[in-house]
């Protein structure tokens, strides 16, 4: 048929496939939440419809209004938010509840493509680059006021399509060093760390001395960078001090282990481990996982619920279903690579980079290999507002690949 030329049908095919598999999988935690799961789902399907057979330009040119939407749904959060686990970042209407910076994402996303694909972007110029920064930065800073650590870590993701638009890679390289060195000094002596810094940073400036320029500016900004990293070597210890009680737990479980704090931060990934564990090879077989069943994994249904996944499907399961992640967030950025239009290929590479940061941290969450900061797994987790965010991003970003694979431009 005609009308189907254009439809990414291997996209649409996993977006069905991650969805349904996630509606069962909740549906054996809970009965209940599985049935409304379903119901979720239905209605984003219904949204993703009215999506499709819109005009495509509709994102493009409500860009900015639906941008300062999503932000001011996040201000408005610290007069009429709802606090649930110790942060206040739902609105709760009767027995529904809805989390505004799921929608704040796709504001974003859809901001940053449209100033990027206009005529006067160029990150090699500074009002380029501050610009972009500001579109990131402002509802990430309103997220981290919440405080919503885990959701802020996502506008990450941001910068990974700003890369592929020329952003220069080294500052990627400089927060990962800035973290390196964070997280390295808790485990090991600051003056340590301080140490390799110094040596590190002469060894390079020997390797590349000849190709250096020894101005004035050159020199302080290297002397900055080590004597603020060695700082910051010194200051973790004291930082991790000042953090919330918990927050800080969870980070020292990646160092001392879930049974130091089997009772606190790390009763969930402790029985969380256990579940993906006991699944073996082949698993324990649908609604027979016994931590599944027992109830032991609080949030088994959203922000663990991959621990279900391993218990009852074992290896090979929790495999199969990694690997359609991987396969539908790699599609998701090649087909963002073969668009003729600019705001549709940063669109697309902005919604490929949120899915893969969601993916990386909710896994890595589960496994005790990242600190818990409450990220859910797309689509698969329990809950309205993510599963209709993203099948709404879905849904743009194969309405906008449609439109491209039948424009004759």
């Amino acid at each position: 048929m005609k009308w189907a030329e254009g439809i990414d049908k291997l996209g649409l095919g996993l977006y069905f496939l991650l969805c349904i598999f996630a509606i069962a999988n909740i549906y054996s935690v809970d009965q209940k939440l599985g049935e409304k799961q379903l119901i979720f789902f239905c209605i984003s399907l219904f949204v993703g419809l009215i999506i499709f057979v819109g005009r495509s330009k509709f994102f493009e040119n409500m860009a900015g209004i639906i941008y300062i939407g999503g932000v001011l749904l996040l201000i408005g959060l610290f007069p009429f938010g709802k606090e649930i686990l110790g942060q206040k970042n739902w609105y709760k209407f009767g027995s529904f509840t809805m989390q505004p910076v799921e929608f704040a994402k796709i504001g974003t996303a859809l901001m940053l493509a449209n100033y990027v694909s206009g005529p006067d972007f160029n990150l090699k110029v500074k009002k380029s680059l501050w610009t972009v920064l500001a579109i990131i930065g402002i509802p990430a800073a309103v997220v981290l006021a919440i405080p919503d650590v885990g959701s802020m870590l996502v506008f990450i993701a941001f910068f990974i399509a700003l890369y592929r638009e020329g952003l220069n890679g080294l500052l990627f390289g400089v927060g990962f060093i800035f973290a390196g060195v964070f997280l390295i000094s808790l485990a090991v002596p600051p003056l340590y760390v301080a140490l390799a810094v110094v040596i590190i940073a002469g060894v390079l400036i020997a390797m590349n001395y000849h190709r250096m320029s020894w101005d004035v500016i050159s020199i302080a900004g290297i002397a900055g960078s080590v004597l603020l990293l060695c700082g910051l070597a010194f200051g973790s210890p004291y930082i991790l001090e000042k953090l919330p009680k918990h927050q800080r737990e969870r980070i020292e479980v990646l160092y001392k282990g879930e049974k130091a704090f089997r009772d606190t931060s790390g009763y969930n990934l402790l029985y969380s481990k256990t579940a993906i564990g006991s699944g073996g090879l082949l698993g324990k077989g649908y609604r027979e996982g016994s931590v599944t069943q027992g109830k032991f994994v609080p949030e088994q249904e959203t922000d663990y619920i991959f621990c279900t996944v391993g218990e009852e499907w074992g290896f090979v399961g929790s495999a199969v279903l990694i690997l359609c992640y991987m396969v539908f967030i790699g599609r998701i950025y090649y087909l963002a690579e073969q668009q003729k239009s600019t705001f549709n290929r940063v669109f697309g590479y902005c919604f490929a980079s949120i899915l893969m940061m969601h993916f990386t941290i909710n896994l890595g969450m589960v496994m005790g290999l990242f600190p818990t900061v409450g990220i859910p797994l797309p689509y698969f987790s329990y809950g309205g507002s993510s599963l209709l965010a993203f099948s709404m991003m879905t849904f743009i970003f194969f309405k906008l690949n449609y439109s491209d694979k039948n424009s004759l431009v």
